[in-house]
């Protein structure tokens, strides 16, 4: 317990030692433009998959010949497939208006 203790205490005043790396204008736009590709890319491959078990839960809905355990699997999956694309969509738009507000706010561009 009391290298725990130790320990919590040394990382905190390290921590409030330690002086910050601040980043130059171009490198905080590099950075910026690199994190909006990399969620640009995961909302596409995101839709991608939800697209594909959109599909999924359709074809398992048609192909169900009216048995009730088939027809609600596939209501689920049609279910759960768009709750997900729904927070994918959401958090994009989130990205999107923190970008915005941060940009406004610490003038990068």
């Amino acid at each position: 317990m009391k290298k725990v203790l130790v320990f919590l205490v040394t990382s905190f005043l390290y921590l409030l030692i330690s002086l910050p790396v601040l980043a130059a204008g171009e490198d905080v736009t590099k950075v910026q433009s690199f994190i909006q590709s990399v969620i640009q890319v995961l909302v596409t491959l995101a839709g991608l998959i939800s697209a594909g078990f959109f599909v999924w839960g359709g074809v398992g809905y048609i192909t169900s010949s009216g048995n009730p355990e088939s027809l609600d699997r596939s209501k689920k999956t049609i279910l759960y497939s768009a709750i997900g694309l729904t927070i994918v969509l959401g958090s994009y738009v989130l990205s999107n208006i923190v970008t915005q507000l941060a940009t406004g706010s610490f003038g990068t561009n």
